[in-house]
């Protein structure tokens, strides 16, 4: 039970290191959230820093997913607890406390925590999300369609209700992240990808 607590925090913690704000500090004190769309996450350090400091943030938030679930995971936790980590560790990204819980949109960490947990619907999702950026060119479009469409798929497919329940909740909470972007997305405004 300490074990599973100390996970649960562990990944919270973890999620809360903000990639971004650290690259944006590395590269001369670039202050993100008053640059591009004032987002912390990969995209927008794309636009701001380059494509290749937008990769680094990009893996950086993924490791931040991938990292806490493959811990509980060899450490034998049931099901239940690995599901907790995997929202733990987005919620941090979401809610870092030492930002005063206004964190990214949490695509990348939830891509982490997806590829041990939910390795099928994740696959759904990122053709989704492919496909979507190749032929309109919007992120963020791309990016809710695929939150989606795990929690779709991996009812489909049976996965365990802890682990659809969490990708469920986990989409609701990129849809909320989003509202600003499908606001622009509908109003015909919307940033395109390069």
């Amino acid at each position: 039970m300490l074990g599973d607590t100390f996970l649960i925090l562990f990944a919270y913690g973890l999620g809360s290191v903000s990639c971004g704000l650290l690259l944006a500090r590395l590269h001369g004190g670039v202050d993100l959230r008053q640059s591009g769309s004032g987002n912390i996450g990969a995209t927008n350090v794309a636009r701001t820093m380059g494509k290749g400091a937008g990769v680094i943030a990009l893996v950086g938030d993924c490791a931040k997913g991938v990292i806490p679930v493959l811990l509980a995971q060899a450490w034998g936790s049931s099901v239940l607890i690995t599901a907790a980590v995997a929202l733990a560790a987005v919620l941090g990204h979401l809610f870092p406390w030492y930002a005063r819980f206004r964190g990214g949109k949490g695509v990348a960490t939830a891509l982490g925590v997806f590829i041990p947990t939910l390795p099928l619907p994740l696959l759904g999702g990122l053709v989704i999300f492919m496909a979507v950026v190749a032929v309109w060119r919007y992120v963020s479009a791309g990016s809710m369609l695929a939150a989606v469409v795990v929690p779709l798929l991996a009812g489909i497919l049976v996965y365990p209700w802890p682990l659809v329940t969490v990708a469920g909740l986990i989409a609701f909470l990129i849809l909320v992240k989003h509202r600003s972007n499908l606001q622009r997305l509908l109003q015909g405004n919307e940033s395109k990808l390069f």
